[in-house]
Formats: C-alpha cells, structure tokens, sequence
C-alpha cells in the first residue's frame, strides 16, 4: 500500500520500520518540528521519527499545523490509501482524516477505551491496573473514539513506562503490520460505552514523590515517571531522581529516612530507592550514592 506515516517519539519508531521492512510505500513521514535541545538549548534536533525516515530516504514533513487548507491539500495530493498515526502530536483535522482512501488508522497505547489521551502508559501504572496493551483504531474525530480494528494485552508487573513503552512499541508494530495486511477484510468495533477513562498529559510536578500516600502508591509513581521525567524527592535545594525502589514493611513519619539504606516512610509502609540519579550524574545504586553523600536516618525529604 501506499502510506503516510505520522509519528514523532521513540515509540512510533519500530511502526515506521515495520511497513517499510514489509515492503510498503511510505509516501511521505509526518512529524514534529525539530526542537531545541542540548545543555543550552541551541541546537534543533529532529525527532527519531524523523531520522529513521531520512535514514531510509523517505520525504519528511513538519509543519507546525495542519489546519490550513494549503498544507491540506499538500497532504491529499499524496494519494495514499492509508496514513498510519503513531504519537504524532498533532491534531488531524476532517480534511486529513478523509483523504487516505482507507482512512486513517491509530496505534494507541491502551486497551481502549480506557485511557484515551496522552499518556496512557503512565496514567495506567498510577492507577495500578494489572494489564494494558495496544489498540489500532480507526481514526474519527473524537479523541481516541474510534472504532477497534485489532486488540493486544501485556501485564504490567513490575514494569517502568519505559519498559512497557518499549515493549508496546515492538509489539504493536507487528500488530499494525498484520492489521494492514488484512485492512480491507476488516471489521471495525465500535468502542463500548462503559469504562471510558481519559489519560491526560503529565505535568512534571507530578513527578515529586509524595510520601503522605501508601508505599504501593509511591512505588508506582517511581516506575510511572521512569526514566523520564523522574520521580524525585528534594533535600537542602537538590533534587534526587529515584529511578527504581523497593516497598518495605518498616513505618514512620511520611518523608523521613528511617535507616542508612535511605528507606523512606510513607503514608502507609515504606520505601527503599535503589537506583536514584543526582543533577548532571549517571544514575547509580543508592548505595553508591550514600557513600558520597549522608543522608541520615531522621532527615525529612521535600
């Protein structure tokens, strides 16, 4: 077939290597704009959607919208006979939603409709669910209402979001590679009415620890906010990522070190860090971080 893949982050990289590995015609890729990036800001990065589709001589466009009716028709003059959206970032309006001449199908990061939105991944380790997966959908206007076309399911364990995004990515791809092979055999499913939870997009304040909740809890904001933006607690102005931690059985005041192994208390039960990282260092073992720098039992963490 002939596509048009829209992706921008890491996660939408094994999608668009998956149909042109399947010998599809990627017509064109759709992504972000480069972004400032490096220590001071200076340097515009393309997005990895963008260097793997240059990588493989494919046209990459970014516009920073896709609202105006010339950008529109520079899409539809491409002819496809599907566009693929993998976490593009942008809005599709009607326009584009109506000219691949199969639509326009939706690589989504939950078993919807739970967690329609942005961080679906994230939003699901919070709430503890026990399993997530991905959804390819067909794409309408609503906000991932669209109807299924094929389904997946993972457990989640004790996995970060970086673990599962990894994973979802890998194993979406071949889903999506399989799903539009048979396109036109397709039956679409409408999404039920009843379980409709919605993932809005992290705020990073969201990622300061907060050890008045349980210690289950805690333990899931660490791998909801791994690696990136980093769970973290903050001690006399210095912010500590904790990137892995353990729950333990131990109790005390929320916030306070209770041993030399730098278990905190929580709301209920506690937690112990195993892998934290300090401002412009490596991530190491918090043990490695204890012999450079005390923190004693009886400190009270921000």
């Amino acid at each position: 077939m002939k596509i048009v893949f829209m992706g921008t982050p890491d996660f939408a990289v094994p999608a668009l290597v998956a149909l042109a590995d399947a010998d599809h015609e990627i017509v064109a890729a759709y992504t972000q704009p480069p972004r400032p990036a490096g220590r001071r800001g200076r340097e515009l990065t393309p997005s990895p959607v963008h260097r793997e589709a240059e990588a493989r001589g494919i046209e990459v466009r970014h516009p920073v919208s896709l609202k105006g009716a010339q950008e529109q028709a520079h899409f539809a003059a491409l002819n496809a006979d599907v566009a693929v959206v993998a976490a593009y970032g942008l809005i599709l309006p009607q326009a584009v939603l109506d000219a691949p001449r199969l639509g326009c199908l939706n690589i989504h990061a939950s078993i919807l409709p739970r967690w329609r939105g942005a961080a679906p991944i994230q939003r699901a380790i919070l709430a503890g669910d026990p399993t997530t997966g991905v959804t390819i959908m067909q794409m309408e206007a609503g906000l991932d209402t669209g109807p299924m076309l094929a389904t997946l399911r993972t457990t989640i364990d004790c996995k970060t979001s970086g673990d599962l995004t990894r994973e979802l990515a890998e194993r979406g791809a071949i889903l999506l590679v399989s799903t539009v092979r048979e396109l036109p055999k397709h039956r679409p499913v409408t999404q039920p009415e009843e379980g409709v939870t919605y993932a809005s997009k992290i705020d990073k304040a969201e990622a300061r620890l907060d050890f008045t909740q349980g210690a289950a809890q805690v333990e899931r904001q660490v791998r909801a906010f791994a690696p990136a933006p980093g769970a973290f607690f903050e001690l006399e102005g210095e912010r500590f990522k904790v990137l892995a931690a353990d729950v333990v059985g131990e109790e005390g005041q929320p916030g306070v070190v209770l041993d030399e192994q730098l278990t905190i208390a929580c709301g209920s039960g506690a937690v112990r860090p195993t892998t934290v990282q300090r401002a412009g260092r490596p991530a190491m073992a918090a043990a490695e971080l204890l012999r450079g720098r005390s923190i004693s039992p009886g400190t009270q963490l921000g």
